[in-house]
């Protein structure tokens, strides 16, 4: 496959952040797109993959692994228990909190959604040549790596002032 041109100039026109936020909202598009088959929202898959990723976890830990609030958690699992996708069980260190876990029907629905997902990212990487993913690989996880806690949602720099 032909490479693309490299355009020196790109830093002139868009900025690393513009590219990035553009290149994530594609991926997010096409997987949205992916997900429909199963009637599937982007939050509805990663919770779960977090519930069959962890052991029985609560909705608390859901929560924080999704970095969403406790409520929207709750809703989010109601909706994946509706579907038969996950169930809630009885915690085994303490008899009055409930535990998330996968049924049976969940992991063959993940199964089949990871298939998907990896058949798209590889659809969506192809013009890139092995080197070049592992490059692009190395730096979006030094970057996510630096910035794991920052979880504000504010400028770094105040505002000026009005």
């Amino acid at each position: 496959m032909p490479e693309a041109p490299d355009h020196a100039d790109d830093a002139d026109r868009e900025s690393l952040r513009d590219l990035v936020m553009t290149t994530s909202r594609a991926l997010r598009r096409r997987w949205v797109g992916t997900l429909d088959p199963w009637h599937l929202s982007p939050h509805e898959a990663r919770a779960l993959r977090v519930v069959a990723h962890s052991e029985n976890p609560r909705l608390g830990e859901i929560a924080q692994r999704l970095r969403i609030a406790p409520r929207s958690a709750t809703e989010v699992i109601d909706r994946l228990e509706d579907r038969g996708l996950t169930e809630r069980v009885p915690d085994e260190r303490d008899r009055r909190a409930r535990c998330v876990r996968t049924t049976p029907e969940g992991r063959r629905v993940l199964a089949e959604l990871q298939q998907a997902q990896a058949t798209d990212a590889e659809d969506f990487f192809a013009l890139l040549t092995e080197d070049q993913r592992t490059q692009l690989g190395t730096l979006l996880r030094r970057l996510t790596t630096a910035h794991a806690d920052d979880d504000r949602c504010r400028p770094p720099h105040p505002a000026p002032a009005p």
